[in-house]
Protein backbone atom coordinates (compact mmCIF):
# COMPACT_ATOMS: atom_id res chain seq x y z
CA UNK A 1 0.00 0.00 0.00
CA UNK A 2 1.46 3.39 0.93
CA UNK A 3 5.24 3.62 1.27
CA UNK A 4 7.95 6.11 2.10
CA UNK A 5 8.11 6.71 -1.65
CA UNK A 6 4.46 7.83 -1.52
CA UNK A 7 5.33 10.55 0.99
CA UNK A 8 8.42 11.53 -1.01
CA UNK A 9 6.25 11.94 -4.12
CA UNK A 10 3.88 14.25 -2.21
CA UNK A 11 6.88 16.35 -1.16
CA UNK A 12 8.05 16.53 -4.77
CA UNK A 13 4.58 17.53 -5.92
CA UNK A 14 4.51 20.33 -3.35
CA UNK A 15 7.83 21.60 -4.71
CA UNK A 16 6.73 21.26 -8.36
CA UNK A 17 3.01 22.03 -8.24
CA UNK A 18 2.47 22.66 -11.94
CA UNK A 19 0.76 20.82 -14.77
CA UNK A 20 3.86 20.10 -16.87
CA UNK A 21 5.65 18.39 -13.96
CA UNK A 22 2.56 16.41 -12.97
CA UNK A 23 1.95 15.17 -16.50
CA UNK A 24 5.58 14.10 -16.82
CA UNK A 25 5.34 12.26 -13.49
CA UNK A 26 1.82 10.89 -13.86
CA UNK A 27 3.00 7.23 -14.01
CA UNK A 28 4.65 7.77 -10.61
CA UNK A 29 1.45 9.32 -9.27
CA UNK A 30 -0.48 6.26 -10.42
CA UNK A 31 2.01 3.81 -8.91
CA UNK A 32 2.77 5.62 -5.66
CA UNK A 33 -0.50 7.37 -4.85
CA UNK A 34 -3.60 6.27 -6.72
CA UNK A 35 -2.99 2.52 -6.89
CA UNK A 36 -2.02 2.17 -3.19
CA UNK A 37 -4.99 4.35 -2.21
CA UNK A 38 -7.45 2.22 -4.20
CA UNK A 39 -5.90 -0.93 -2.70
CA UNK A 40 -6.39 0.50 0.81
CA UNK A 41 -9.98 1.51 0.05
CA UNK A 42 -10.83 -1.95 -1.28
CA UNK A 43 -9.35 -3.56 1.84
CA UNK A 44 -11.46 -1.27 4.06
CA UNK A 45 -14.79 -2.41 2.57
CA UNK A 46 -15.13 -5.65 4.60
CA UNK A 47 -13.74 -3.90 7.68
CA UNK A 48 -16.39 -1.15 7.60
CA UNK A 49 -19.10 -3.74 6.94
CA UNK A 50 -18.49 -5.22 10.39
CA UNK A 51 -19.27 -2.10 12.46
CA UNK A 52 -20.54 0.58 10.05
CA UNK A 53 -22.53 -1.28 7.37
CA UNK A 54 -24.14 1.86 5.93
CA UNK A 55 -20.79 3.45 5.05
CA UNK A 56 -19.16 2.73 1.73
CA UNK A 57 -15.57 2.07 0.66
CA UNK A 58 -15.60 2.63 -3.10
CA UNK A 59 -12.27 1.95 -4.87
CA UNK A 60 -12.95 3.87 -8.07
CA UNK A 61 -10.55 6.20 -9.85
CA UNK A 62 -13.22 8.90 -10.09
CA UNK A 63 -16.27 9.53 -7.94
CA UNK A 64 -15.42 6.99 -5.24
CA UNK A 65 -13.74 7.20 -1.84
CA UNK A 66 -10.49 8.67 -3.19
CA UNK A 67 -10.78 12.43 -3.39
CA UNK A 68 -9.66 14.26 -6.53
CA UNK A 69 -6.05 15.39 -6.80
CA UNK A 70 -7.15 18.54 -8.63
CA UNK A 71 -7.75 21.62 -6.49
CA UNK A 72 -10.79 23.86 -7.00
CA UNK A 73 -9.03 27.18 -7.60
CA UNK A 74 -12.05 29.20 -8.71
CA UNK A 75 -12.41 31.17 -5.47
CA UNK A 76 -8.89 30.80 -4.09
CA UNK A 77 -5.91 33.12 -4.27
CA UNK A 78 -3.75 30.00 -4.36
CA UNK A 79 -3.85 28.87 -7.98
CA UNK A 80 -1.61 25.82 -7.64
CA UNK A 81 -3.49 23.08 -9.49
CA UNK A 82 -2.90 19.98 -7.32
CA UNK A 83 -3.56 18.87 -3.77
CA UNK A 84 -0.39 17.75 -2.00
CA UNK A 85 -2.18 15.32 0.29
CA UNK A 86 -4.14 12.10 -0.17
CA UNK A 87 -7.74 12.42 1.00
CA UNK A 88 -9.92 9.33 1.40
CA UNK A 89 -13.55 9.56 2.54
CA UNK A 90 -15.90 6.76 3.45
CA UNK A 91 -19.33 8.30 2.97
CA UNK A 92 -22.72 7.15 4.15
CA UNK A 93 -24.69 5.26 1.51
CA UNK A 94 -27.08 8.24 1.46
CA UNK A 95 -24.25 10.76 1.57
CA UNK A 96 -25.09 12.33 -1.76
CA UNK A 97 -28.63 13.05 -0.59
CA UNK A 98 -28.22 13.90 3.10
CA UNK A 99 -25.54 15.55 5.17
CA UNK A 100 -24.60 12.36 6.94
CA UNK A 101 -21.29 12.07 8.78
CA UNK A 102 -18.35 10.24 7.28
CA UNK A 103 -14.99 8.66 8.02
CA UNK A 104 -11.84 10.23 6.58
CA UNK A 105 -8.14 9.44 6.13
CA UNK A 106 -5.61 12.24 5.49
CA UNK A 107 -2.10 11.43 4.30
CA UNK A 108 0.37 14.30 3.95
CA UNK A 109 4.00 14.98 4.75
CA UNK A 110 3.03 17.78 7.14
CA UNK A 111 0.70 15.53 9.15
CA UNK A 112 -1.51 12.48 8.80
CA UNK A 113 -4.73 11.80 10.69
CA UNK A 114 -8.05 9.98 10.79
CA UNK A 115 -11.29 11.96 10.84
CA UNK A 116 -14.86 11.07 11.78
CA UNK A 117 -18.01 13.17 11.89
CA UNK A 118 -19.48 16.20 10.12
CA UNK A 119 -17.10 18.87 8.83
CA UNK A 120 -18.69 22.17 7.78
CA UNK A 121 -22.29 20.83 7.72
CA UNK A 122 -24.80 23.11 6.02
CA UNK A 123 -27.15 25.16 8.17
CA UNK A 124 -30.04 22.68 8.26
CA UNK A 125 -27.81 19.73 9.09
CA UNK A 126 -25.94 21.72 11.73
CA UNK A 127 -29.26 22.80 13.25
CA UNK A 128 -30.40 19.19 13.57
CA UNK A 129 -27.20 18.25 15.39
CA UNK A 130 -27.50 21.21 17.77
CA UNK A 131 -31.16 20.42 18.42
CA UNK A 132 -30.32 16.85 19.46
CA UNK A 133 -27.44 18.04 21.66
CA UNK A 134 -29.78 20.58 23.30
CA UNK A 135 -32.61 18.07 23.78
CA UNK A 136 -30.47 15.16 24.97
CA UNK A 137 -27.29 16.56 26.50
CA UNK A 138 -26.63 13.46 28.59
CA UNK A 139 -26.63 11.31 25.49
CA UNK A 140 -24.30 13.75 23.77
CA UNK A 141 -21.91 13.77 26.73
CA UNK A 142 -21.92 9.97 26.78
CA UNK A 143 -20.88 9.90 23.10
CA UNK A 144 -18.36 12.73 23.41
CA UNK A 145 -16.73 11.33 26.54
CA UNK A 146 -16.92 7.63 25.68
CA UNK A 147 -13.76 6.04 27.07
CA UNK A 148 -12.70 4.20 23.89
CA UNK A 149 -13.42 7.27 21.75
CA UNK A 150 -11.62 9.72 24.03
CA UNK A 151 -8.56 7.44 24.24
CA UNK A 152 -7.60 8.26 20.65
CA UNK A 153 -9.91 10.99 19.35
CA UNK A 154 -10.29 14.69 20.12
CA UNK A 155 -13.10 16.94 18.91
CA UNK A 156 -11.86 19.65 16.56
CA UNK A 157 -13.09 22.30 14.13
CA UNK A 158 -14.48 25.82 14.31
CA UNK A 159 -16.81 27.26 16.92
CA UNK A 160 -18.86 30.41 17.33
CA UNK A 161 -17.65 32.99 19.84
CA UNK A 162 -21.20 33.51 21.11
CA UNK A 163 -24.10 31.11 21.72
CA UNK A 164 -26.05 30.37 18.51
CA UNK A 165 -29.43 32.04 18.17
CA UNK A 166 -32.26 30.05 19.73
CA UNK A 167 -30.21 28.25 22.39
CA UNK A 168 -29.98 29.26 26.03
CA UNK A 169 -26.63 30.79 26.96
CA UNK A 170 -26.68 28.84 30.21
CA UNK A 171 -27.40 25.47 28.61
CA UNK A 172 -25.11 22.85 30.13
CA UNK A 173 -23.80 21.90 26.68
CA UNK A 174 -23.44 25.47 25.42
CA UNK A 175 -19.74 25.11 24.50
CA UNK A 176 -20.61 22.18 22.25
CA UNK A 177 -23.68 23.96 20.88
CA UNK A 178 -21.31 26.69 19.67
CA UNK A 179 -19.54 24.19 17.42
CA UNK A 180 -19.73 24.72 13.66
CA UNK A 181 -17.99 21.38 13.05
CA UNK A 182 -18.79 18.12 14.81
CA UNK A 183 -15.70 16.17 13.93
CA UNK A 184 -13.16 14.08 15.76
CA UNK A 185 -9.52 13.77 14.73
CA UNK A 186 -7.11 10.97 15.65
CA UNK A 187 -3.38 11.30 14.95
CA UNK A 188 -1.64 8.99 12.51
CA UNK A 189 2.13 8.75 12.19
CA UNK A 190 4.15 8.38 8.98
CA UNK A 191 5.28 4.97 10.20
CA UNK A 192 1.69 3.82 10.72
CA UNK A 193 0.74 5.03 7.23
CA UNK A 194 3.55 3.13 5.54
CA UNK A 195 3.24 -0.24 7.31
CA UNK A 196 0.93 -3.17 6.48
CA UNK A 197 -1.12 -2.65 9.62
CA UNK A 198 -2.86 0.51 8.36
CA UNK A 199 -6.13 -1.23 7.47
CA UNK A 200 -6.38 -2.91 10.88
CA UNK A 201 -5.51 0.37 12.64
CA UNK A 202 -8.07 2.34 10.62
CA UNK A 203 -10.73 -0.22 11.48
CA UNK A 204 -9.93 -0.01 15.19
CA UNK A 205 -9.91 3.80 15.25
CA UNK A 206 -13.12 4.14 13.24
CA UNK A 207 -14.88 1.53 15.39
CA UNK A 208 -13.93 3.56 18.48
CA UNK A 209 -15.66 6.58 16.91
CA UNK A 210 -18.99 4.73 16.69
CA UNK A 211 -20.62 6.62 19.62
CA UNK A 212 -20.03 9.97 17.89
CA UNK A 213 -21.10 8.65 14.50
CA UNK A 214 -24.28 7.05 15.87
CA UNK A 215 -25.26 10.32 17.54
CA UNK A 216 -24.67 12.32 14.36
CA UNK A 217 -26.53 9.80 12.18
CA UNK A 218 -29.51 9.93 14.54
CA UNK A 219 -29.47 13.74 14.33
CA UNK A 220 -29.75 13.49 10.53
CA UNK A 221 -32.35 10.70 10.66
CA UNK A 222 -30.22 8.07 8.91
CA UNK A 223 -29.11 4.61 10.01
CA UNK A 224 -25.66 4.11 11.46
Amino acid sequence: MFSKATLSFLDELAANNERAWFEANKPRYEALVREPALEFIAAMAPVLAKFAPHFRAEPRKMGGSLMRVFRDTRFSRDKTPYKTNIGIQFRHELGKDVHAPGFYVHVATDGCFFGAGCWHPEADALGRIRDLVAAKPERWFAARDDRKFAAHWALAGDSLSRPPRGYAADHRAIEDLKRKDFIGLAPLSDVEVTTPGLVKLAGARFAAAAPLMKFLCDAQGVQY
